[in-house]
């Protein structure tokens, strides 16, 4: 059996909405519901949080122990060292990437995703197509040996800030040939990226989240969310002005090497 450790990336500090994910609907931070859907899943055998040196990492490791995960501190900037230093001493065959910002993250989802890449072992890295999903869903997985070579040889800023990118930028779904990738599908209906957002990043997207938590729960599957804010049109509306992935987007207009 494959041994696969998940890995959800967690910090206090945030350009446009600090201490996003320490905010609570109820009694719980959104920390703490992305890391209980996380737990539902049945194909993992353990999560780690990767967090930061910042004063306010004592609260995210607050929640990590309330909720009984490990954790691991390192570097702010180069990310990608940070998450390789939280999964080496592991020595797990596969890696799960998530984004703490992803609060509504879903296990069915995950455990698709795992299984398919377990069963597929030609493919070097699976990630779920973000042009077919929602933002907000946002599952990867790769064999712990290619992010080991990812940490070794990016160059780029961008590609030490946000861990994969050096993976699906030389990916064969991206055109590339470093690596053997795959866009794993949607198979609830296509659902652009764009239009749906379910992701912390903006104070508009907290609203959002809110409401579908408050009036939905926090365990439902990610297509009654998404049905929830089709028939509320001006919920939906909030905050659906927001692109996918704009953090990515800026690294890469301010890109350069790394020295």
């Amino acid at each position: 059996m494959a041994k696969i450790l998940a890995i959800t990336q967690a910090r206090y500090g945030s350009t446009r909405l600090p201490a996003k994910i320490l905010k609570k609907v109820g009694d719980k931070t959104l920390l703490e519901i992305h890391l209980s859907r996380i737990l539902q899943t049945y194909s993992i055998d353990k999560l780690k949080i990767a967090t930061t040196g910042e004063e306010g990492s004592k609260y995210i490791v607050e929640v990590a122990n309330k909720v009984g995960i490990e954790y691991h501190k390192g570097s702010i900037e180069d990310v990608l060292t940070r998450f390789y230093e939280t999964a080496a001493p592991e020595k797990p065959d596969y890696i799960l990437r998530f984004t703490s910002d992803c609060p509504l993250i879903d296990p069915s989802v995950i455990d698709d995703v795992v299984n398919f890449a377990v069963t597929h072992p030609e493919y070097d890295y699976v990630h779920t197509d973000p042009k077919q999903f929602p933002d907000g869903l946002d599952t990867e997985i790769m064999k712990f040996s290619v992010l080991e070579k990812t940490f070794k040889d990016a160059k780029l800023k961008s590609e030490r800030e946000h861990v994969t990118s050096h993976i699906w930028e030389n990916g064969t779904a991206n055109g590339g040939t470093l690596f053997n990738t795959f866009n794993f599908p949607n198979r609830e209906g296509e659902y652009n990226a764009n239009d749906y957002r379910l992701t912390i990043d903006e104070p508009e997207d907290f609203e959002v989240l809110k409401v579908l938590i408050e009036n939905l729960g926090e365990n439902k599957y990610w297509k009654d969310y998404i049905d929830y804010l089709i028939k509320h049109k001006d919920l939906y509306a909030i905050n659906s002005k927001f692109g996918y992935n704009e953090g990515y987007a800026k690294s890469l207009r301010n890109d350069s090497k790394i020295k």
